[in-house]
């Protein structure tokens, strides 16, 4: 049977697209507990929107929000695993000396050249994801030859840069919404299997994105429905790891496509 995980989003922002994933330091110990006991095998804490339009903040800023919140869920749950979500190489050695044993850095290395070695020097786990342009503009005009190509050339180039820099615990994330449009995503959601060829867990971040809630004409608010829906496409194509919102609710998907499937 394929081992297939749950990593809960805590989001330590003011301005994260979702209003119902953020969280403060007094809410911190229960949100985690709560996805824990749900099913949440690993927390991937964020102190940085990067939804589309958002505006970058400094590394220290992103420190400021961010390491609070590692330190109270190490604190409260010390053996799970915990993943911070930044592209800074400050941040991330930071959050490793704090605990974190992954590093999701929606760049994979292109925003911070120092990023990759720090990942090869204290051996974690690395979340490489594809994005085209930054945040803030990303979502402006996405333009692709043919984007499943496009995509899997990037991370065939991103696997030999790994293998050269020693890293080997790495995770592709096809960056659902990062400088994508909704034909996009769905192209990539639909072709997922062609990223199996890399031998890496393949992670999926879907949850209450536009690709769900536009179609739908609807809100993120509105969107779990729509994403449980697309986390089932998701695990029949070979998702590893489910990034979302909603712990219950992805482990009950697990639980029927395991149901389903059987060995697969």
């Amino acid at each position: 049977m394929r081992n297939i995980q749950i990593m809960g989003i805590l989001n330590a922002t003011p301005d994260s697209f979702y209003s119902g994933s953020r969280i403060n330091l007094q809410m911190v110990a229960d949100a985690a507990g709560i996805m824990i006991g749900q099913g949440a095998a690993i927390l991937d804490i964020g102190g940085q929107s990067t939804r589309p339009g958002a505006i970058a903040i400094t590394a220290a800023e992103e420190m400021d929000r961010m390491l609070p919140v590692l330190q109270a869920v190490k604190q409260h749950f010390p053996d799970i695993s915990i993943s911070v979500d930044t592209w800074y190489a400050s941040v991330a050695e930071q959050a490793i000396r704090i605990g974190a044993n992954i590093i999701n850095d929606i760049s994979a290395g292109d925003d911070d050249e120092s990023m990759l070695d720090l990942v090869a020097a204290h051996n974690v786990g690395y979340v490489a994801m594809h994005k085209q342009g930054k945040p803030s503009t990303m979502q402006q005009n996405p333009v692709y030859n043919d984007v499943v190509a496009d995509v899997l050339d990037y991370f065939s180039r991103k696997a030999e840069q790994f293998y050269n820099k020693g890293i080997s615990n790495w995770f592709i994330d096809p960056g659902f919404g990062f400088g994508k449009n909704t034909a996009h995503n769905f192209a990539l959601l639909r072709n997922l299997k062609q990223f199996a060829t890399f031998n890496r867990p393949i992670l999926v971040g879907i949850s209450r994105k536009g690709m769900v809630w536009r179609t739908l004409d609807s809100t993120p608010e509105q969107a779990l429905n729509g994403t449980t829906a697309l986390h089932m496409a998701a695990l029949i194509n070979g998702a590893n790891i489910l990034r979302v919102h909603d712990v219950k609710e992805a482990q009950e998907c697990i639980t029927l496509y395991h149901e389903l499937y059987g060995h697969g």
